[in-house]
């Protein structure tokens, strides 16, 4: 069958109706979908794979919109290339491109400046003087310096487009006019590569601003701030964890080592508690050696920090800021921020802080604005086989009379299509196998005899405890029947358990296998190797601990990824590994096979996450977007989507189709361990080291749930197969029952509600709550439903 196209080098343009397409040049690690100034990807994509990544101009200007397929493989240590520039008429125009040119001849990138130059058609006696800075007449040479500055700033992504009415709110944009079709591009943006220009990327904070005032500047803005209405109150303070980062590493990049010292030491009790681990790394950083390398610095300069602030709040500011002239938190405003303005009643602080907390602020409104086909795809009609019905008569008479309806009624459900699901056809799938059919039809039964969950009726748990596993147990998962569990083990070994009588059993060998009748009808019987028969089978080949692991829904393989950067692909028919993928380079936390097998997704330390098919060498896609680690991933039921959560604090939502982000969730205070869809397809749940979990609505775009309760890291969640319970399991080894149909009744989501993020959440957490389950000494790493809707929870004992 036909995998998703890996994309090459064509850059295929699709339109929206909006208007002309702006087509980007390719941005390393561009964060997709989002409106501007997408992250450079700091860890390098290895193995060359392919991305496809989205960028569309416009956050609220109202600016054209394309997506643009792109392929990141830029070739080693080429320079970085602008794209083509507007026409240089205005004195603007002509001011930035001498900027750049300047730009582009100081750091030796000659090919680059011939092609700009050629491109933008200006003859060289008209730049003549951009050589030397001290060439250039005085007015010029100050105007290009300072632009230059901003064009190095906004290298590493393209930059913010300004909000609605501000103005100024994202002035490093340095582009030419996009009304028309003379501007094919933003003079701003440059195709970097993976690793940004550190010293590009640290330019923006040579401001020579006098440091004995930067204390006297925030005191001034927090005196303005607290003395404000209540109202404008809590959407002002979000402003302070910014600006207090920004203005502090401004005085270490210009060596103000002692003022920064005062200013860190003065107002970082200031800060919300939720970025304590962040400020914690700050203050490691007191010289401007230390800025280089470090990677959460870079984070916080390349992405633009978003805050969403009602557009009377933000008046507010601007007229306050002009009055005072107080011109370095200005610049910092404009510079770094992104202020996603709406019009309205500001947020109170219940609503701010729900959704803030994540390395980068909240997502900007027109990320989670792009359709999501959320609903289920058809389901395949299968013919039950006449042996079986015949089988069913032997039982009892009574049985196939029974089962007909059961079976036409699933039959008829199927034929109707639901209207968010996406076409059948959207993404290629794999053909279902005659053993897929017979699993469905064993589905069927399983699921006639399935328990009504609810508030009266809750599941059973039984618990698989590791024992001796020393700490060592990394990753765990079980089968869809419930019939087989693997463990993923720190001494670089996966082990796989049968949970039913019936052992785990090699195919015999190439010689053996010759003298079978292959026409006999328990042909799969006798290939079996019964000498080889046992409970537990080690598959031995990682070089570093296992993080994480999945079976394929029908059964055969076993997919493991690892520190040593791998992803396994492991036979459960022979017990040997049958591929290495290699793509990320270093540990991969995550893995998990599609719904529908073929398809698989991968999650690690380099911040990306990947998209494979089992018969591919190389990625089909990779979703680069997050500041941090990819922790945890997880497919959609209908296998169009796939969510990452990250130790960014953010959850994304990325379109298996063309690798663009349709969702950015934020609101987790911490690292993001633990992902579920609900099985209609239309919620997700997500769990994170603060010990909440979230609930959300994936076509909305919106958080409709918080669940307090757990007191450490959430590891697992899992709703039951009708949906009707979401079980949580943690670090603080419990398990959580949760009653998902009451939680998800009656939402909220009107209009309003989507358009400016008030949501108010219900403090029910206590009245959801159905039952906690507490271990002696076992924190809870793994849930699954069985498909008679039995809990099976699994952890390593660690006694204290």
């Amino acid at each position: 069958m036909a995998a998703l196209a890996e994309e090459q080098t064509e850059v295929a343009v699709k339109l929206e109706p909006e208007g002309p397409p702006t087509l980007l040049p390719p941005q390393a690690g561009d964060s997709a979908g989002e409106g501007s100034g997408g992250t450079t990807n700091n860890g390098p994509n290895g193995g060359g794979g392919n991305v496809a990544a989205s960028s569309s101009a416009g956050g609220d200007g109202g600016t054209p919109k394309s997506t643009v397929a792109v392929s990141a493989s830029a070739p080693a240590g080429g320079a970085p290339v602008p794209a083509a520039a507007p026409e240089a008429g205005a004195p603007h125009d002509r001011q930035t491109l001498l900027a750049v040119l300047q730009f582009l001849r100081q750091s030796n990138l000659r090919e680059a400046e011939e092609a700009l130059r050629r491109e933008a058609r200006l003859l060289e006696e008209a730049v003549a003087g951009s050589g030397a800075p001290g060439e250039v007449d005085s007015a010029g040479a100050e105007a290009a310096s300072a632009l230059l500055s901003r064009v190095t700033a906004s290298a590493p992504g393209p930059a913010a487009p300004d909000p609605p009415g501000t103005g100024a709110s994202g002035a490093t944009a340095v582009s030419g006019s996009a009304s028309g079709p003379a501007a094919p591009g933003k003079v701003g943006s440059v195709a970097v590569e993976d690793q940004p220009d550190v010293s590009a990327v640290l330019s923006a904070y040579n401001q020579q601003g006098d440091p004995t005032m930067y204390e006297e500047y925030y005191s001034g803005l927090k005196h303005f701030i607290e003395c404000s209405l209540d109202c404008h109150r809590a959407e002002l303070s979000q402003l302070f964890y910014p600006l207090f980062v920004h203005m502090y590493l401004e005085l270490v990049y210009n060596q103000h080592e002692n003022e920064a010292k005062s200013f860190f030491e003065k107002f970082h009790g200031d800060q919300e508690c939720y970025y304590q681990d962040d400020l914690r790394v700050l203050s490691s950083l007191t010289k401007k050696e230390h800025m280089k390398g470090n990677e959460t610095m870079l984070d916080f300069r390349t992405s633009k920090f978003v805050l969403r602030i009602s557009r009377d709040s933000y008046q507010l500011l601007k007229r306050h800021l002009q009055e005072k002239q107080n011109n370095q938190i200005w610049n910092i405003v404009q510079e770094h921020l992104y202020i996603d303005i709406f019009d309205g009643m500001p947020r109170s602080k219940q609503q701010i802080d729900a959704m803030v907390g994540s390395l980068a602020g909240e997502a900007k409104r027109e990320a989670n604005k792009s359709k999501v086909f959320f609903g289920l795809l058809k389901e395949p009609e299968i013919e039950v086989p006449l042996d079986d019905e015949d089988e069913e008569g032997e039982n009892e008479e009574g049985k196939p009379k029974k089962k007909k309806p059961k079976k036409d009624s699933i039959g008829s459900k199927s034929k109707k299509q639901d209207p968010n699901a996406p076409p059948q056809n959207r993404i290629p799938l794999p053909e279902l196998k005659d053993s897929d059919k017979l699993d469905k039809i064993m589905n069927m039964k399983e699921t006639t005899k399935r328990v009504r969950l609810g508030p009266d009726c809750l599941p059973s748990i039984c618990f698989y405890t590791f024992l001796n596993a020393y700490q060592g147990l990394t990753a765990v998962d079980v089968t869809d029947d419930s019939s087989l569990i693997a463990g993923g083990f720190a001494d670089s070994t996966v082990r796989v358990w049968s949970v039913t009588p019936k052992k785990l059993r090699s195919v015999k060998q190439a010689s053996d296998l010759s003298l079978i009748d292959k026409e006999s009808d328990d042909v799969l019987e006798r290939i079996m190797d019964e000498k080889t028969a046992s409970e537990l089978k080690i598959l031995y080949g990682h070089s570093g601990p296992v993080y994480g692991a999945s079976f394929s829904p029908d059964r055969n393989y076993l997919l493991s990824s690892s520190e040593d950067g791998t992803v396994r692909l492991w036979s459960l028919q022979t017990f040997t590994c049958l591929v290495g993928y290699k793509g990320h380079n270093y540990p991969v936390w995550d893995t998990q096979f599609s719904p529908y097998g073929y398809y698989f997704v991968s999650g690690g330390h380099d911040r990306v996450a990947r998209l494979w098919a089992t018969d591919h060498y190389q990625p089909l896609r990779i979703f680069a977007g997050h500041l941090a680690d990819v922790n945890c991933t997880r497919f959609h039921p209908n296998s169009n989507y796939v969510a990452t959560g990250s130790a960014d604090r953010t959850v994304r939502l990325w379109d298996v189709l063309n690798g663009n982000c349709v969702r950015i969730f934020t609101g987790h205070k911490g690292p993001i361990h633990s992902l579920t869809f609900s099985p209609n397809g239309r919620f997700l749940a997500t769990g994170a080291t603060d010990g909440r979990v979230l609930l959300w609505d994936i076509g909305h775009g919106l958080m409709v749930g918080e669940l307090k309760g757990h007191t450490d890291t959430v590891c697992s969640l899992r709703f039951s197969r009708d949906g009707e319970i979401l079980a949580s399991g943690s670090m603080d080894n419990t398990v959580r029952l949760w009653d998902a149909i009451k939680a998800f009744e009656d939402l909220e989501t009107d209009d309003f509600t989507t358009a400016t993020g008030h949501i108010n959440l219900p403090e029910n957490s206590q009245e959801l709550l159905l039952g906690t389950y507490m271990t002696k000494s076992t924190p809870v790493v793994h849930l699954h439903f069985t498909r008679r809707n039995l809990v099976l929870a699994a952890g390593a004992y660690s006694p204290q």
